[in-house]
């Protein structure tokens, strides 16, 4: 996938992962933390995506989607805590430059994916809240599945020219990567290299995937928002509320943390801070999504008794 071209003034083939050395003299109760976290992400995901795919009631547009951003957790948070853990359970904090690579591509991908994951979500919320009865004729299993075969593939085209632009940089100054994984920041920071392209690169296709995702979401939920507020009855506000909620919360932690981390200038880089939101992207998003859409999901529930008593109707 990448074409490794180091300049001739550097020579190595691997990155150091400082992890988290600059901030704890004993990285070891990190170990044990972050294992229990990444149990945590695989069960409360997995249980999702599996009572999604062997209940028939629940293959509906919104579980559907539901289930991709389970599956996107899985695969977000797999590739970057696994490799984490070895590094601290072994105090080996190499990295090759192609799995650095393929790291970072998969992190871009993973998050661009998301994006407009939750943007096709809450278009889904807006037709169930201001059209109902046209629901499943607007939002049909085939619209259903073009979506998704978009989201994951339009995204997966967003990382590559990150990718062949930093892989093609001289990282002769240093090959010390003063973060827990590859991201872009860390490595512009280590290069020789005049970076301002990258940078350049960064803004201009991070603001477009982030204003399309950002567009549809927003004025998805004004027009939600708008539909609320003229339903007469109180108890027909909350229903309506009720079932754009969780979405709601998960978007706004999602961007609160995707802004924090991506939108500002190189000038101002901490590295301190740059690790404490990636945590949060990392192990915080994909642990409280799953608690998130099913606390209160009635349908879920009942999904989850079926699975665990292994009765109830299963799809094949």
């Amino acid at each position: 996938m990448f074409n490794k071209t180091f300049h001739s003034e550097s020579k190595a083939t691997e990155f150091i992962i400082q992890c988290f050395s600059d901030i704890y003299r004993n990285e070891a109760p990190l170990l044990f933390t972050f294992f229990i976290m990444y149990l945590n992400i695989l069960t409360g995901n997995i249980t999702v995506f599996l009572c999604i795919t062997l209940d028939c009631l629940l293959h509906t547009p919104m579980y559907i989607f539901l289930g991709n951003l389970a599956v996107l957790d899985i695969l977000s948070a797999s590739n970057i805590l696994p490799k984490l853990l070895f590094m601290l359970l072994t105090q080996k904090k190499t990295i090759t430059f192609q799995w650095c690579m393929t790291q970072m591509y998969f992190f871009i991908y993973f998050t661009c994916t998301e994006f407009f994951l939750l943007a096709v979500m809450a278009y889904d919320r807006y037709i169930a809240i201001c059209h109902p009865l046209h629901y499943f004729s607007l939002m049909s299993l085939k619209l259903c599945a073009l979506s998704l075969v978009g989201v994951w593939t339009v995204a997966a085209l967003e990382p590559v020219l990150h990718s062949t632009f930093i892989a093609n940089l001289s990282f002769c100054s240093s090959h010390q990567i003063n973060h827990f994984f590859c991201d872009i920041s860390p490595l512009l920071k280590i290069s020789c290299s005049d970076t301002l392209h990258v940078e350049i690169a960064t803004y201009v296709l991070g603001a477009i995937v982030g204003l399309s995702a950002f567009t549809l979401t927003l004025s998805s939920y004004v027009f939600i928002i708008c539909t609320i507020l003229n339903i007469q009855s109180a108890d027909g506000r909350h229903k309506a509320f009720f079932t754009c909620a969780s979405h709601l919360t998960s978007v706004l932690i999602f961007y609160g943390t995707s802004l924090s981390l991506h939108v500002r200038p190189m000038s101002t880089y901490s590295p301190t801070e740059d690790k404490f939101f990636s945590l949060l992207y990392v192990i915080l998003i994909p642990s409280l999504n799953p608690v998130i859409y099913t606390i209160r999901n009635k349908d879920f529930k009942v999904s989850f008794k079926k699975l665990t008593s292994f009765h109830g109707k299963i799809c094949y």
